[in-house]
């Protein structure tokens, strides 16, 4: 079997906003079948789409009430088969979202489950009696705010969400549950997908105890915009119980040619290591997608320690990187501060893509496209309703990918479901197409990224530099790859020993007399020995 996965790059697609077929203002399956050309252009090795599947779309598609069928806003099954064959045809695997750990509480077996507690669904969510005061069976919270306890006066019993209150938790201590989800990830292998992103894998199982959960230690005294982050959240996801559940769903991959899975696991800095290393032990998850690099922090030291620690704890795992995705602010955005913006898209690039394990680019990255800025009135994202302003949801992430610099940037003929506006709209693939664009940079650097195989899968070797310097070669069996890059607004210099000449993509980059010269934002990638040496 074929291990494509290791070491590739994956472009997320959010189906909803990516190209709109049928002038409803909502991207669509044969919108993205349209433009799977740009995808395969920039010479990735997959796609992932986020969910298509039948859905009320409380939390955009994140609430499934069918796995087997297709949302009619995105199209049908059919319109699914040929965006599939179209994809492999242009050399694209396809995975897709799988959001096992909650359905919508539309979903047949919710609505049955809810009825009575003797019913034959009775336990496939997670049912408990309130306290002796009424109160809720424990102290977990929920991600998008309040108790994660919702009351039901139908069976006078609690059901937990670890989301929305319309996202029930389905109860993975039943063998029925897991038999089902299973099967359902059978139906999609069986049509040919290439594999699953696997939404909040550290979810599917709680504590059958229902303990409360402690406290999480924190510096500060005053409490988060989302209190959600102040419990160590032990008992409510993260169980043991789960280990086994993955080798079940390894199990069924293996039973297919050249099947993947990447699991989400999303975990505070003292979990998130040791959860990555059990995940992708083997016979469990291919690959651990990491947020530990979907943050503010934009330091050498952060991102040594991120790959350093991963393959530290779990020398036989791998690890998939991403500096945006659908949940956060784009990354762009988020390191504004260090540079003009295309300089520093560039930089994001070059580091990202040298980066030892797999990686997920979301699209618009490669247009080096920034946060849009939204306002109250245009909110879709439950969580944005809940928090704002200190927090506005993850709208501005979400919006269009944009085409061209029409009005509505060539995604829709309608009106849109969020706002394209002029910042976004003005860094379009059209105007990318030719020069020395953000675009072409990621054109440039993922074409020397397949061709290098230390690139793709070799060992990293860090170098003891001074910040702002990043600097680490990757060896491979054919040859290293020395990466080195300046992150901040001022000028470097670095001594470098065994490199006589930059071979290989750079900006910013002078080599003279042994000294690596980089300018602001500048980096660079060159072929060398493994005796190269910087510091």
């Amino acid at each position: 079997m074929s291990d494509w996965w290791r070491g590739a790059v994956v472009y997320q697609v959010y189906p909803r906003s990516f190209q709109d077929s049928d002038g409803d203002g909502i991207g669509d399956l044969k919108g993205i079948t349209a433009r799977l050309d740009h995808i395969a252009s920039l010479g990735v090795d997959a796609i992932w789409l986020s969910p298509v599947f039948t859905s009320p779309m409380a939390d955009m598609g994140y609430d499934v009430s069918d796995y087997c069928d297709i949302d009619p806003l995105f199209g049908t099954l059919a319109d699914f088969d040929a965006l599939l064959a179209r994809a492999h045809e242009l050399g694209l695997k396809v995975i897709i979202d799988q959001v096992l750990s909650h359905s919508s509480d539309q979903h047949p077996a919710f609505v049955e489950s809810r009825k009575d507690r003797s019913n034959p669904k009775a336990d496939w969510y997670v049912w408990a009696d309130p306290q002796p005061s009424g109160a809720p069976p424990s102290n977990w919270l929920s991600v998008f705010g309040g108790s994660a306890w919702e009351w039901d006066p139908r069976r006078r019993q609690y059901y937990l969400h670890n989301f929305l209150a319309s996202q029930p938790d389905l109860n993975f201590h039943n063998p029925e549950v897991q038999d089902f989800l299973l099967s359902t990830m059978r139906f999609w292998l069986e049509r040919g997908v290439d594999g699953f992103r696997l939404d909040t894998v550290n979810y599917y199982f709680h504590d059958a105890k229902l303990r409360d959960n402690g406290p999480e230690p924190r510096a500060e005294n005053l409490p988060p915009a989302n209190p959600y982050d102040m419990q160590d959240h032990e008992y409510s996801k993260l169980r043991p119980e789960n280990l086994p559940f993955l080798e079940r769903m390894r199990s069924l991959l293996d039973g297919f040619d050249d099947r993947a899975m990447v699991g989400e696991i999303g975990e505070g800095p003292r979990r998130a290591l040791r959860a990555m290393e059990e995940y992708t032990a083997p016979g469990r998850l291919h690959m651990a997608y990491s947020f530990d690099m979907l943050g503010p922090t934009f330091t050498p030291d952060h991102f040594r320690s991120r790959i350093e620690g991963f393959f530290r704890a779990a020398p036989d795992g791998w690890p998939m990187w991403a500096f945006s995705n659908h949940d956060v602010i784009r990354h762009a955005t988020r390191w504004a501060g260090f540079g003009p913006q295309d300089a520093v898209a560039g930089l994001a690039a070059a580091m990202l893509l040298s980066f030892e394990g797999s990686i997920c680019l979301y699209q618009g990255e490669e247009l080096g496209q920034t946060e849009t800025d939204i306002e109250y009135h245009e909110l879709t994202d439950p969580p944005g309703f809940k928090f704002w302003p200190d927090y506005k949801g993850r709208d501005g992430c979400r919006t269009p990918m944009v085409w061209d610099g029409s009005d509505q940037a060539g995604f829709t003929t309608g009106t849109p479901w969020l706002p394209v506006k002029p910042p976004q709209r003005a860094r379009n693939v059209a105007a990318q197409e030719s020069g020395g664009s953000v675009l072409n940079l990621y054109r440039d650097l993922l074409a020397w990224r397949q061709g290098s195989s230390a690139l793709r899968d070799g060992r990293s070797q860090f170098f003891d530099v001074a910040p702002p310097a990043l600097a680490f070669r990757r060896d491979g069996a054919a040859g290293s790859v020395l990466c080195i890059f300046n992150l901040s607004d001022a000028a470097i210099s670095l001594p470098v020993a065994g490199l006589d000449r930059i071979d290989g993509p750079a900006s910013g980059a002078c080599l003279a007399d042994g000294q690596l010269q980089l300018q602001a934002t500048g980096w660079v990638w060159a072929q060398c020995g493994k005796d190269t040496f910087v510091g």
